[in-house]
């Protein structure tokens, strides 16, 4: 089995090495755990469920791409897929996932999966496999400079914070009340968190280290690649929000496609840096438009992420005071 290569040791990471087996991550045993029910068809359960009362996209990502995984042999990996959202998933129900193998060849193989529930496509995805080439073309972007997790607030302890401020407008404390109530299986650090009189005037970008809860270890590649999956989906649409939650609402949200690109190895149980920005989002159809990167803490980008969503929004009312 190939291995994600070993980034967290010098920053506190190394202590997850020796974890027994009932502190593993609950993605691992739970999330990404599929129950096989016949060849190329698995059963995924559902685990963490957004306030939306929908399924999670990450979760159907994470799963689908499992799937895909155990169809391919342990010296190819997954360099890219493709994904579209076509109906709101059920959380009541189990998710059916249909293998297809569309190709396999020397160097590359693709899969097509499909998700389904009640007898319907929810999802369906295109994987790419690749067996590992080395090349002399090589050139990435720079990872932005911030402050390291140790130097940071947890989320729950971010939450904590905002609502303890007396000054916090009751809009935002009924949204981060809700947050704060999510049993969600991954950390996440906010880089240069806004403050209560930057609400009103954020950009379109946001920062944040991210890793899962619990301990995965060095194992198989496309492990960590089904984690990652999982995680790119958290708060990512939401970047395209920023700028206008003081004056909207959001009346619905949903994801329409989810693309990744995998470059470089790495554990999905250390930090890494998600780097989201929205260069675009247009009255024209309601859609907003969202980019993202992983880096590794040692600079080296992981993952490359695009979403395209619908958000439906409707302006916030004050109430009067008459």
């Amino acid at each position: 089995m190939s291995e994600p290569e070993d980034q967290g040791d010098a920053h506190g990471d190394a202590d997850r090495g020796d974890l027994s087996g009932d502190l593993r991550s609950v993605l691992v045993t739970s999330v990404l755990n599929l129950e096989p029910l016949d060849e190329d068809l698995y059963r995924g359960r559902n685990y963490w469920v957004p306030t939306s009362q929908r399924l999670f996209g990450g979760q159907i990502v994470g799963q689908a791409l499992v799937a895909a995984a155990k169809s391919v042999s342990e010296d190819v990996h997954v360099h890219s897929l493709h994904c579209y959202f076509v109906r709101a998933g059920d959380p009541k129900v189990p998710v059916l996932y249909h293998v297809e193998r569309t190709r396999t060849g020397a160097s590359f193989s693709v899969r097509a999966v499909k998700a389904v529930q009640h007898g319907k496509a929810i999802f369906i995805c295109q994987a790419s496999f690749q067996r590992m080439q080395p090349s002399p073309l090589q050139h990435q972007f720079s990872m932005p400079t911030v402050p390291p997790p140790e130097e940071l607030l947890d989320h729950e302890a971010l939450i904590d914070q905002y609502l303890r401020d007396p000054n916090l407008h009751e809009k935002y404390r009924v949204g981060l009340n809700r947050i704060a109530a999510r049993e969600v299986p991954i950390e996440i650090k906010l880089v240069n968190p806004p403050s209560l009189n930057q609400l009103q005037t954020l950009e379109p970008k946001q920062m944040f280290w991210v890793r899962a809860r619990g301990y995965i270890g060095e194992g198989d590649i496309k492990l960590h690649c089904c984690v990652a999956a999982y995680i790119s989906d958290y708060a990512f649409l939401g970047t395209a929000l920023l700028p206008h939650q003081s004056k909207y609402k959001v009346n619905f949200m949903a994801s329409l496609d989810h693309s990744m690109w995998f470059h470089a190895p790495f554990r999905a149980d250390h930090w890494m840096l998600y780097e989201c920005e929205s260069p675009w989002a247009g009255i024209c159809g309601s859609r907003g438009l969202v980019h993202g990167r992983l880096w590794r803490r040692d600079g080296v980008l992981a993952v490359t992420c695009a979403q395209e969503g619908v958000i439906r929004l409707k302006p916030r009312v004050s109430k009067s005071k008459l």
